[in-house]
């Protein structure tokens, strides 16, 4: 047993000692440092013998470098995450209007200052005015510095077909409108009014497009009963907004289209920036300056024909449509009907009535009457026009009438003259409604 634990315990002492395997990461820098150093045999030297008698030193031990060491975590930093991290973009970097704290204003454009370098110049930038207002009155596209440039732009034509007394506006497209929903979008319509005396009466609508800001309409929308009287004195207005099915709808821009400048049966093409324009009191006191005219119009206007027939000895009425009419009920709208009277009384073949046109201001009814009356008393009777409003278990309300016949003046004395002096020829013309002539009761 003894000579077991002798043979084993040198073996022991040998792998403890025992250097490095070739392959470690860091190879001892001096095999001596692992390994104890044999006696040595030489005599040292004495005292007496110079150091340098006894040959050259010994390099100094230095002791072996520690290994560096790396988490995990640290390693695959390294590796995945070389640069910083980038924040997040938010929603209302987007859309600044969300912000909750304010922000600050833009820097001035430099646009400014090139009017500013324009004051001082030889006067280019006063004909680049001139030209801008010229563009502008012919309805061109003018890109203007102002705000109202980024609300979009509205592409339209206008034709006026005097012949029938009606103006087409066809709406194209719109380009570039203003965000006005929390997508980024906008569910866009415009809507026309004549002004001066916007109403319900006048005022015609596009359909909706959900979810753009470049909406294609090609829609055309058609007033009946505009004069040439009335296209010197009104204005036409088109304002794009956007729908909003939970709340009220948001005026987005306008664009306002003097008619005058349009011209008899030519269509004309517009591009023009939509603006924000103020409304003021004294826009609306222009169109109370016009005084009894525009009161007359308010009641509105009817598309009358006449025709008288020699072979039946009859006069024939047609009620075709009317326009424009004053607004009665509540809900902004009218029950209108018409009734007609061939004065003097000729008992019940003398009265008629049309069919009731539910809520609206510009019914059509394309309804004709038949009077047998000769032609040599046709000098002698008046044709009374009325418009009312139905009302059901109430008295009817009055809008406006018209009387035609030989002691009227203007425009209805002459189609009462056309209408005998041309037989068998159907003569239309349009009438303005007025109060005067309204009956006490129904």
């Amino acid at each position: 047993m003894k000579t077991i634990i002798g043979w084993f315990f040198p073996v022991v002492l040998m792998s403890v000692s025992k250097p490095p395997p070739p392959h470690s990461h860091f190879p001892p820098s001096n095999p001596s440092s692992h390994l104890p150093l044999p006696p040595s045999s030489s005599p040292s030297p004495s005292p007496s013998t110079p150091p340098f008698a006894a040959g050259p030193p010994s390099p100094a031990v230095l002791p072996p470098p520690s290994p560096v060491k790396i988490s995990m975590q640290e390693h695959f930093a390294i590796n995945v995450c070389p640069g910083p991290i980038l924040p997040i973009p938010q929603i209302s970097d987007f859309f600044p209007r969300f912000h909750d704290y304010p922000i600050t204003p833009p820097p001035p454009r430099e646009k400014k200052v090139l009017k500013d370098r324009d004051k001082d110049g030889d006067g280019n930038g006063e004909k680049e005015h001139k030209r801008e207002r010229e563009h502008e009155e012919n309805g061109e596209f003018v890109d203007s510095d102002d705000d109202d440039t980024y609300l979009g732009t509205l592409e339209f034509s206008l034709l006026f077909d005097q012949e029938n007394n009606c103006l087409h506006c066809t709406i194209h497209k719109a380009k570039g409108l203003k965000a006005m929903d929390s997508n980024g979008l906008a569910d866009p319509y415009v809507k026309l009014h004549l002004l001066p005396g916007a109403s319900k009466a006048n005022k015609l609508r596009t359909k909706t497009l959900k979810n753009t800001l470049n909406p294609v309409w090609n829609e055309t929308l058609i007033y009946h009963g505009i004069t040439a009287a009335d296209m010197t004195t009104k204005t036409l207005r088109l304002c794009v907004c956007d729908m909003d099915r939970l709340g009220r709808n948001e005026f987005i821009g306008e664009i306002r289209v003097a008619l005058k400048k349009l011209k008899e049966g030519e269509s004309k093409k517009y591009y023009m920036g939509l603006e924000r324009i103020a409304q003021t009191r004294e826009g609306n006191s222009q169109a109370v300056d016009h005084g009894a005219l525009v009161a007359e119009e308010e009641r509105g206007r009817i598309l009358v024909s006449l025709m008288y027939i020699t072979e039946k000895s009859s006069l024939i009425v047609g009620i075709i449509r009317c326009a424009h009419l004053a607004a009665m009920d509540s809900n902004g709208y009218s029950d209108p009907f018409v009734k007609i009277v061939l004065q003097p009384n000729m008992g019940k073949k003398s009265k008629y009535k049309t069919s009731v046109k539910k809520k609206t201001l510009n019914p059509e009814f394309n309804e004709e009457f038949t009077y047998e009356v000769p032609h040599d008393q046709l000098a002698k009777k008046t044709l009374e026009i009325s418009v009312w409003d139905y009302d059901l278990g109430m008295s009817n309300d009055f809008i406006g009438g018209v009387e035609l016949g030989v002691n009227a003046k203007g425009e209805r004395l002459k189609h009462w003259f056309e209408c005998l002096k041309y037989k068998g020829k159907k003569v239309e013309y349009w009438h303005t409604l007025t109060q005067q002539g309204a009956p006490c009761s129904d």
